[in-house]
């Protein structure tokens, strides 16, 4: 019995079916989407342990199924791998570094697919902070840890208080500065009216 479920989206019979033989028998039930349509059906109909997702799609494109997976908190818990034949179609969208899912570069071997597998289910273990805004308007008892996201209730940031600490701490520093600087021009100018006195 197969414990993990993964879904390959991809237009391209090939690469479905590398994935299916690439994975280790007998631990992995392989589904297949031939568009990014009819894999978004499937996300919201099944709960996978891995999807597998080309970036250039029919009907939909990788892109859109990458946002929807994103706008939903239950799915994008999911471990990720977007696969392209160029990079940069990726990159011109979603900037590197990418944290929340792994990137397969188009053709891979066994190696690779296996590596960015393990890669996608370690970023998809990795907390994500939430929004400042949404963080100070989520109540406590639902279980999200509010101390590390929120400093109080205006949903000011603890880096922001050490920001605004460490801002204030130079501003008074550069106040001393200046002071002191105002007190040496006092003193210079009083020297040269001293030694102009003397000349004459």
């Amino acid at each position: 019995m197969a414990n993990n479920k993964i879904l390959v989206i991809d237009d391209t019979t090939v690469v479905r079916v590398k994935v299916r033989e690439m994975l280790p028998p007998g631990n992995f039930q392989v589904l297949e989407a031939k568009d990014g349509l009819e894999g978004l059906k499937l996300i919201r109909k099944e709960k996978f342990s891995l999807i597998m997702l080309d970036f250039l799609l029919p009907k939909m494109s990788g892109w859109e199924v990458y946002q929807e997976i994103q706008s939903q908190p239950d799915l994008r818990k999911t471990p990720l791998v977007v696969m392209s034949g160029r990079k940069e179609e990726v990159t011109e969208k979603i900037s590197e570094p990418f944290e929340h899912f792994e990137f397969l570069n188009k053709p891979f071997d066994q190696k690779q697919l296996i590596s960015s597998i393990k890669a996608a289910m370690a970023k998809a273990k990795q907390p994500r902070m939430q929004p400042v805004a949404a963080a100070a308007n989520t109540n406590v008892s639902n279980g999200t840890n509010l101390t590390n996201l929120t400093n109080g209730t205006n949903g000011t940031t603890s880096a922001e208080y050490s920001n605004s600490e460490a801002e204030i701490h130079t501003y008074e520093q550069m106040a001393k500065m200046q002071a002191e600087i105002d007190g040496l021009k006092k003193q210079l100018t009083q020297v040269v009216a001293y030694i102009k006195q003397k000349i004459k």
